[in-house]
């Protein structure tokens, strides 16, 4: 009887243990941890550098005499009717000057803002500034050996852009448009028969020109892991970034015309020369075309 008790015993024992192990929770490996990759954004502040290649546009010179009959004879080796010497060619009427030159350096600075990181809609805006140094001048020698001699210049070009674009991952096409500012140089020198006679009317201009400026360009950011990261020049002066961009782009510029006087310098030149009076009036204008090239720094965005 005895054994009989202590077998019931043992088998309820057995079954009440088998049932808590049941409740029990499993053991299972954890989940696998998901590191996201992350997303390349163009948001963000940037600087850089860039080089340029210029090309001058439109560039007629349009000079115009201001003194018409009885204002001088027509006789002599200096006309003072200056209506009457373009009529006749002795002043040309438009005379065209372009060039082409690699303009030395320039920087800029700005902020983009992409909508959606990855590929998106960028907008931005941007300040740069390219020394040109655009030079360009011509020599007209009429039949009559009359010499005009005009010289202009852009020594150097401000841009303040807006930009938008959209952004394929790491490339970003994107167009601009904005304020543009230079400094500008205009002259012009006329002389009498041949390169012997004196500067007999010159005029001057000297100063800081404005207009607009448009264009596109497209860039790309360079992978953190690509070997083209060794243009990372920046890392050896302290200079801590999130990715280096190269860049590409155009820039097509006007600053306007601007009517420069000619005037009369040297009314007496003694009994040699023919006595210069009145005056000529010549316009410039400035436009022209820029391909620049370059890379930025890339502060903030990942």
């Amino acid at each position: 009887m005895i054994k009989k008790f202590l077998l019931a015993s043992a088998a309820s024992a057995l079954v009440a243990g088998a049932a808590s192990a049941a409740d029990l929770p499993r053991r299972a490996e954890p989940p696998p941890v998901f590191t996201p990759v992350p997303v390349f954004t163009w948001t963000g502040f940037y600087a850089g550098t860039h080089t340029s290649y210029g090309i001058t546009d439109n560039g007629a010179i349009i000079t115009r005499g201001n003194n018409g009959p009885g204002a001088g004879p027509l006789i002599g080796p200096t006309n003072t009717n200056t209506v009457a010497n373009v009529a006749s060619g002795r002043r040309i009427g438009v005379f065209s000057t372009e060039t082409d030159k690699i303009g030395k350096i320039g920087g800029g600075f700005g902020y983009n803002y992409q909508f959606t990181p990855g590929s998106g809609f960028v907008v931005g805006v941007e300040a740069s500034w390219t020394w040109t140094d655009l030079t360009r001048g011509r020599s007209y020698v009429s039949p009559l050996n009359d010499v005009s001699t005009y010289r202009q210049s852009v020594d150097w070009l401000g841009l303040v852009t807006g930009r938008v674009g959209y952004a394929f991952d790491r490339v970003l096409v994107y167009g601009m448009g904005g304020f543009a500012y230079g400094n500008v140089f205009y002259d012009a020198n006329f002389r009498g028969n041949g390169a012997g006679f004196p500067v007999a009317y010159a005029g001057r201009y000297s100063d800081l020109e404005t207009g607009f400026a448009y264009g596109g360009g497209i860039e790309y950011a360079v992978p953190t892991d690509s070997f083209l990261n060794f243009l990372s020049v920046g890392r050896y002066l302290g200079i801590k970034s999130e990715a280096i961009t190269l860049k590409a782009e155009y820039v097509r510029y006007d600053l306007g015309s601007r009517n420069v006087l000619v005037n009369s310098i040297n009314p007496a030149t003694g009994a040699t020369f023919t006595a210069a009076t009145g005056s000529y009036t010549s316009r410039f204008n400035t436009e022209g075309h820029l391909i620049r090239a370059g890379f930025n720094y890339k502060f903030g965005g990942f």
